[in-house]
């Protein structure tokens, strides 16, 4: 054989091998897509749906054996936490969402997203207090929905606190902080909804791995 067709060869067989990988990891990606979550009915007096979360600092081998150390988003369904961040809820509605969180803070790079916006009364209510901003630093994650013009800083656990969660399922008798507010659907359609903390650690500025992934840091709110 030529050393031509020796490097030609070897050029094939590089290019299969690629081949093979890229289609492992959009076989990978395509069965790991987290399933849709539909939004519990509310009660009548309060009406719309419940959406019930919660933040952890590490999801844990239980929910994701390739990742285990990421940080991440549970939906609560069926009296079980779910790693699933798509979610259905009703066009015209209101949406009630509680969010257990359970991580520390990072802090925003933006204070401008400290500030509550797009619920109902441009508020939150934090561990019972109704507020409309949080200091900039104290941001562990947000509830982002862009297109909704949605944007709710979530603020972080205490560093000192002497039950953290190690990872989740995490329970109410692990130090954290209880979130609440309220959004209004329109029409129906496809909204993407994110984390705009850096809270991808070991990645460049943060911004990797969970934060860019669906069923971590991001996913979406499919109002029907």
């Amino acid at each position: 054989m030529s050393l031509f067709a020796k490097k030609l060869l070897s050029v094939a067989a590089t290019v299969t091998a690629l081949g093979v990988l890229i289609g492992l990891y959009v076989a990978d990606w395509a069965t790991s897509y987290p399933k849709e979550i539909t939004a519990t009915s509310a009660p009548a007096n309060s009406g719309g749906v419940n959406l019930t979360l919660e933040a952890v600092a590490a999801v844990g081998a239980k929910y994701s054996p390739q990742h285990p150390e990421w940080v991440s988003y549970l939906v609560r369904t069926g009296g079980r936490w779910v790693r699933s961040t798509d979610y259905i809820v009703p066009a015209n509605s209101v949406v009630h969402v509680t969010i257990y969180q359970y991580d520390t803070p990072t802090g925003l790079r933006n204070p401008f997203l400290s500030q509550v916006q797009g619920t109902v009364g441009s508020t939150e209510v934090i561990d019972g207090k109704t507020v409309n901003s949080i200091p900039p630093e104290e941001a562990s994650h947000t509830f982002a929905v862009p297109e909704l013009g949605v944007f709710v800083p979530l603020p972080g656990a205490s560093e000192e606190g002497k039950h953290p969660c190690e990872e989740a399922p995490c329970e109410l008798n692990s130090d954290h902080r209880t979130i609440s507010f309220s959004f209004r659907t329109g029409k129906k359609g496809r909204y993407r909804w994110q984390c705009f903390v850096p809270c991808g650690a070991g990645w460049y500025f943060g911004n990797g791995g969970p934060m860019q992934t669906l069923g971590y840091m991001d996913g979406f709110i499919n109002v029907v």
